[in-house]
């Protein structure tokens, strides 16, 4: 009897080792069909998962209930499973390089309880290679075991979401490969339990990888495109929301738009994909001319911030500013690589004394990551606002509201994501 029907039959386990915005959803999903032990290194957030509660605020309790699974930060509680699935963080440095430390202690962690005849699909977003070149070597050395003759390996790239309620991971359609064709066809049969819109079976793992790291490359030159027109189109006194909602209108123009490139993904993987190219003495330069623009954001928009604070007359050194959202994206709590921070600092490089308020973020996780204080509500009156995040809470923000936020009529709208580009009349209005 193979794997899958192990796990239909209720005799085996499948484990999910990291339990992050990406895991503990797969893990949830699994866990209405098969048993599943969900792994975590962090013993506070297994306890809040226990109790029904996400640490990361994406799922209701509710989906925590009448799940087939066990939650742990025990190593050894692994055993149980024969299907492994390892979705942990995969970040980059202070210096842009892949930081696999994550992914390395998860492959030991599953090298101590691999058995003969186990499945290890790893679903971190790497650079083509790295299951095969980095992982397999070290689960290899921790077990004793041989691959492939003892154990086999998959790789199915996360495609979640934070924040999206409409393409969520059962209607999205998931990758999948394995170390050989009969490999594949059981990694694949165990996903389409859970994958409605159904698998694609990938030629190799390499490809899979490949396809991964692509989509969010793709997506970030776009959008530094986009982050480059609207610097252009600023110099020439033209609104770039304008503009592309005319260019919108074409069937084949592809719809981006400019803004802050953050977080986990679309701001870190690009560089994974520089860092193995050159080891095949390839220097990417679109990919890196992309990165550029999209890091350089934070600091232009605070850069244009002063620029207004001052052609109104105010003293940059006295004046106050209100950064509302600091979240890497909207209707979200992570604030991994959040590009608000780059217009806190810029703005603070300047003198101006700076605010931020988020709906979603918490002020003891945003001050120990940066070192900035984070309010719970505005305080006083301001010489500019900048809508940095749109959340939800955020969207019935008006001119009237604005101007009671602000000091006066000179005061100062920067609305990165040009939500009320045709709504406020009597301040002065910025957005990309």
């Amino acid at each position: 009897m193979n794997t899958y029907d192990k796990l239909l039959q209720h005799q085996t386990k499948l484990s999910v080792i990291g339990l992050g915005y990406v895991g503990l959803p797969i893990a949830l999903e699994f866990a209405k069909t098969i048993d599943v032990i969900g792994f975590d290194i962090k013993p506070d957030r297994v306890e809040l998962m226990k109790n029904n509660i996400d640490p990361s605020c994406e799922i209701d309790s509710s989906e925590f209930l009448n799940k087939r699974i066990v939650y742990t930060c025990k190593t050894e509680d692994l055993r149980d499973a024969t299907f492994h699935i390892v979705a942990v963080p995969t970040p980059i440095d202070d210096h842009n390089l892949p930081d696999l430390t994550p992914l390395i202690k998860a492959s030991e962690t599953v090298g101590k309880i691999l058995k003969k005849g186990d499945t290890v699909v790893f679903e971190s977003t790497v650079y083509p290679g790295a299951t095969e070149e980095d992982c397999i070597p070290v689960m290899e050395k921790v077990s004793g075991l041989k691959f492939p003759e003892d154990f086999n390996v998959g790789y199915s790239p996360e495609r979640i979401n934070p924040g999206d309620k409409v393409n969520t991971l059962t209607n999205t359609v998931k990758i999948v490969s394995g170390n050989s064709p009969e490999v594949l066809e059981e990694v694949a049969k165990v996903y389409e339990l859970v994958i409605k819109a159904g698998v694609h079976r990938a030629p190799s793992i390499k490809v899979a990888e490949a396809a991964k790291i692509i989509e969010n490359t793709q997506r970030d030159i776009n959008i530094a495109l986009m982050n480059e027109l609207s610097i252009i189109f600023n110099r020439m006194g033209i609104n770039t929301f304008d503009v592309l909602e005319a260019a919108g209108t074409k069937w084949n123009f592809l719809k981006f738009f400019p803004g802050l490139v953050g977080g986990h993904c679309i701001g870190v993987d690009p560089y994974y994909l520089v860092y193995k190219a050159q080891e095949f003495r390839y220097h990417p330069q679109i990919i890196r001319a992309g990165r550029f623009v999209n890091d350089s954001m934070g600091s232009y928009v605070a850069k244009q911030t002063v620029k207004k604070m001052i052609a109104a007359g105010k003293n940059v050194l006295d004046s106050k500013v209100l950064v509302m959202g600091v979240t890497f994206k909207e209707n979200v709590s992570d604030i991994r690589n959040s590009k608000v921070v780059d217009i806190m600092h810029e703005l603070i490089s300047y003198g101006v004394k700076v605010d931020a308020i988020d709906p979603h973020a918490d002020a003891k996780e945003f001050e120990h990551e940066y070192g900035l204080p984070l309010a719970a509500e505005p305080d006083g009156k301001y010489d500019a606002v900048i809508l940095a995040v749109m959340h939800e809470p955020y969207m019935d923000i008006n001119e009237e509201k604005l101007r009671e936020m602000l000091k006066d009529d000179k005061g100062i709208v920067v609305d990165v994501k040009g939500i009320l580009r045709n709504s406020v009349k009597n301040l002065t209005y910025w957005s990309l």
